[in-house]
């Protein structure tokens, strides 16, 4: 198929800035397959959607502020870094990343800037294709709470800001972030996790739906335009994921009695589509990885998602069109629109039953 098929109008007022005041706030259309209908809810009523004996699975990654802001030496011109993923230790010390220059042109192999009022430096060591960098940061502090210190959270660019609104800057540390948010790793929310209150979570336990946590650090590869027209030719970049034995067992035992496996976010549906064997069972283990799922998948681990208004002709929008079906899934956008639903990260939310 191809990435045009994948395509729909969106009016840029619809493009959410700021989440729901309340998580829970948000709206849910909940979209049946089988029927080809759909209705609307309010996402706090979601434990309502699903029965005792489910299994709800979320990606506990969390976000950590991946964009720095600094000069070029020694002009002192800005530029901008997007960490994208750790390459580990430089010769002579210092921690290497694959990171998005911004402007690229301004940051070209030996070249250095600074960031942190200078107290962090990175020495671009390699160019490769797309604005990305090799970089190896050097500091005599610690790296990762210098990070946290001066670092931005990596909202999409979508999401106008200003750059001096430290209050915004605040907001957005917490709010694109979810409430389970343990592992550090990722440079992007699993935004459908954004939604959950502890008390979500709690009513979804008290009414018998069983919890699992996997993890997959959200990377580069998740919001990569898709380049290619014909989609056999994409491939989305690896990405290092993570299931425990205890998830497993959750995830299977609730298979075996019956249950849905329903899995909260397109990142959770890559890993437990990676992990799941031919009948649907979910190995505990780890790794990278490179799944893209494309209309023809065969779903073996995934029975419902849970999940946001996604780009048009982006893999993400595939990959549920791939679950409910392309014409359905559409459909359901095209309503969306006409009924005024928020899109995007901080938007709201799509059940698929």
């Amino acid at each position: 198929m191809l990435i045009s098929d994948f395509d729909y109008e969106l009016p840029e007022e619809l493009i959410a800035q700021r989440p729901a005041e309340r998580r829970d706030a948000s709206r849910m259309l909940v979209v049946e397959r089988a029927s080809g209908a759909w209705r609307e809810r309010p996402f706090a009523e979601l434990p309502r959607e699903l029965r005792a004996g489910d299994c709800l699975v979320v990606n506990n990654t969390r976000v950590f502020p991946a964009r720095l802001a600094g000069r070029r030496e020694p002009s002192g011109g800005r530029v901008e870094l997007l960490l994208v993923r750790e390459l580990g230790g430089g010769a002579g010390g210092g921690r290497v990343w694959e990171a998005l220059a911004k402007p690229a042109r301004r940051l070209p192999a030996g070249a250095r800037a600074t960031f942190a009022d200078g107290r962090l430096r990175a020495d671009v060591l390699e160019e490769r294709d797309g604005g990305r960098r090799v970089v190896r940061f050097s500091t005599d502090e610690d790296f990762d709470a210098l990070l946290d210190e001066a670092g931005r959270m990596p909202l999409p660019p979508y999401i106008k800001r200003d750059e001096w609104d430290a209050a915004a800057r605040e907001f957005d540390r917490e709010r694109y972030q979810t409430v389970y948010a343990e592992r550090r790793g990722a440079i992007a929310a699993p935004t459908a996790g954004l939604h959950f209150t502890p008390r979500v979570l709690e009513d979804l336990r008290e009414r018998g739906v069983r919890l699992a946590q996997v993890t997959l650090h959200v990377g580069y590869g998740t919001f990569a335009p898709v380049r290619a027209e014909d989609l056999s030719e994409h491939r989305v970049a690896a990405e290092r994921f993570e299931i425990e034995d205890d998830a497993a067992r959750r995830i299977n035992d609730a298979r075996e009695s019956g249950g849905r496996v329903v899995a909260v976010g397109t990142t959770t549906v890559r890993a437990l589509e990676t992990a799941a064997d031919e009948a649907g069972r979910v190995r505990a283990g780890g790794g990278e990885t490179s799944l893209t799922i494309t209309p023809g998948h065969v779903f073996r681990a995934t029975d419902a998602l849970v999940t946001n208004f996604h780009l048009p002709r982006s893999s993400l929008l595939v990959l549920v069109s791939s679950f409910a079906g392309r014409e359905l899934t559409l459909a359901a956008y095209r309503h969306a629109v006409a009924a005024r639903f928020r899109f995007y990260s901080y938007g709201d939310c799509m059940l698929v039953v």
